[in-house]
């Protein structure tokens, strides 16, 4: 295969991994997909970047080796889950987090937490018996 077709071929493949699925999206009779769009490593990145400060597209594009397209993607997807909002300022558009909207995968974690929390005091307790004996 030449190079330029396989050039063409790679671009279309990362686009495609980029563009996100139906089921993603919002409706009015489903709930956004929070699981999904935190899914993506570079969109937790852009989630914990929010965390510290609200951001405009570029700001957030600068910790990235992704193009700014790319980058106005993946917040599109995080900004469908409800989990940022934009506001414009002039030409600028600055994203602000929304935590509240992290409810849904703090409540699954949480179930994990009690877990290890009841491990970990099953552990504690066999440990002191045994120093005891």
């Amino acid at each position: 295969m030449a190079p330029r077709v396989q050039d063409d071929e790679a671009r279309l493949t990362r686009k495609w991994l980029l563009t996100y699925l139906d089921s993603m999206v919002a409706s009015p009779d489903r709930e956004p997909d929070i699981f999904g769009a935190i899914s993506h490593p570079a969109r937790r990145r852009m989630l914990d970047l929010l965390v510290e400060a609200d951001r405009s597209v570029n700001t957030i594009a600068g910790h990235f080796q992704m193009s700014r397209p790319a980058v106005s993607q993946h917040l599109r997807i995080l900004l469908d889950a409800g989990l940022v909002t934009e506001q414009r300022h002039g030409r600028e558009r600055r994203y602000h987090l929304v935590p509240a909207r992290l409810g849904p995968v703090r409540d699954w974690l949480a179930q994990y937490e009690r877990f290890w929390d009841d491990r970990l005091q099953r552990l504690q307790k066999l440990l002191s018996e045994k120093s005891k004996a």
